[in-house]
């Protein structure tokens, strides 16, 4: 409520003054955040987790694990916000909704007895200093590649940003203040340059000999062998950073094992559409090139029939062309549609990402239309991959406008109605 209200209150200041001013603007304003709600990182054990991509699914991963182990959590991620057992939906397509927000949902877990809150940290919310007077326990980096360019002018302003999120470990008021990182990620160092009382790096070798299928991951922990129903490298990577923040807290073996074998996916990451058919639909979150090139890799045994759109309108426009290179390269047809146009003309980011394909793709620009068009061109065996919003629960359009949406929904609807042709 105070967040929405300020955010109307920000649209009357002048720009030119709003840029001067605003460092002490986000300063202040998360200074009264943490004041009013009475510091409540304080009285909780805090896990930050930071990267490009796998954020949200590490959260979930971690709290899945701590649950196990008998610990009572919290979370905040893209998907959704959990107090205990009590979840509801993020419909704010942002991960840290806002100052007074992050604070106050960090007083609530406290109230309700949880012993850890895991928090989805991006750089947007570095930006406005969303992280301020959050004070860190453990900080987990999953990964770096380009995105968010154009609003941080850089990928080097966009990696500093994470960094200094990072750098916040340390001024933490905590003990036994932890720096866990992709040791495998070029920006790895970076992150175990940062100060803590202790750091601890993770590499994929750890988890040998490991085996990707299309229907989950089989890998080791410490010679026991573990199967999860996540698939792909990048969960593996998920899962493993994951289980060395687990292990941090001292978690033993048979807890993180129980809880990975017993997790069975993250809405709107590769979700199956399971309506009986007998081709897979899958609904996945990705919107960068490196996250779509993962989510094809895992399934370019089958043949692809795959829906994607651009960028959100007004940002990302360099990554569309080679989103359309991507998606020629792996899919065996692609249907090209709308997905969060903003103020951008909507046909115009369509008709960028199609710069990338040596051959012309099916364009439709309805988005339910599209979905149904590709299940409707699905056979036996088939993988019919529909990426770009994952859980998110609008199609943005001009002027703030907000169209209702759920990909999964959509997909399970249509499936019906192709079973009943």
């Amino acid at each position: 409520m105070i967040d929405s209200i300020l955010a109307k209150v920000r649209k009357l200041i002048p720009d030119a003054l709003y840029k001067i001013l605003s460092p002490i603007y986000h300063w202040i304003l998360s200074a009264i955040a943490a004041c009013i709600y009475r510091f409540p990182s304080r009285h909780i054990k805090i896990i930050a987790v930071t990267g490009t991509k796998g954020k949200s699914s590490t959260v979930e991963i971690i709290s899945a694990i701590l649950e196990e182990a008998g610990f009572k959590t919290a979370i905040t991620n893209t998907i959704r916000f959990k107090i205990g057992n009590i979840s509801s939906d993020n419909l704010y397509k942002m991960s840290m909704p806002g100052r007074f927000f992050m604070h106050k949902f960090l007083r609530s877990a406290v109230k309700a007895g949880c012993n850890y809150a895991i928090l989805e940290m991006t750089s947007q919310g570095a930006i406005t200093y969303r992280h301020l007077f959050i004070d860190f326990d453990v900080f987990v980096f999953t990964n770096l590649s380009p995105e968010h360019i154009e609003a941080h002018g850089s990928y080097e302003n966009y990696r500093d940003a994470k960094l200094s999120i990072a750098k916040r470990l340390i001024l933490s008021h905590k003990k036994n203040r932890i720096m866990i990182a992709n040791a495998d990620d070029k920006e790895g160092d970076k992150f175990l340059a940062c100060d803590a009382d202790e750091k601890i790096p993770f590499k994929i070798n750890s988890l040998e000999p490991y085996t990707l299928k299309k229907e989950g991951i089989e890998f080791t922990i410490n010679d026991k062998k573990v199967s999860t129903h996540l698939s792909g490298l990048f969960n593996l990577y998920n899962l493993l950073a994951a289980i060395t923040t687990a292990k941090s807290q001292k978690i033993e073996d048979g807890a993180i094992i129980r809880a990975i074998e017993k997790f069975t996916g993250i809405a709107g990451r590769l979700e199956n559409i399971d309506a009986g058919q007998d081709f897979k639909v899958i609904v996945d979150y990705a919107h960068t090139a490196d996250s779509l090139e993962k989510v094809y890799q895992v399934f370019q045994s089958s043949r692809m029939i795959c829906i994607l759109g651009g960028t959100g309108g007004g940002r990302d426009s360099w990554k569309r062309k080679e989103m359309g290179r991507l998606a020629d390269e792996y899919c065996d047809e692609v249907i090209l549609t709308n997905e969060d146009p903003y103020d951008e003309d909507p046909r115009s980011i369509v008709d960028d990402v199609a710069k990338g394909m040596s051959s012309p793709p099916t364009i439709i620009m309805d988005r339910r239309l599209a979905i149904r068009e590709g299940i409707k061109r699905a056979t036996t065996g088939d993988a019919v991959i529909i990426t770009g919003k994952g859980t998110d629960p609008y199609i943005m359009g001009p002027n703030g406008s907000k169209t209702p949406w759920s990909d999964a929904r959509v997909a399970k609807e249509e499936l019906k109605k192709n079973s009943i042709l």
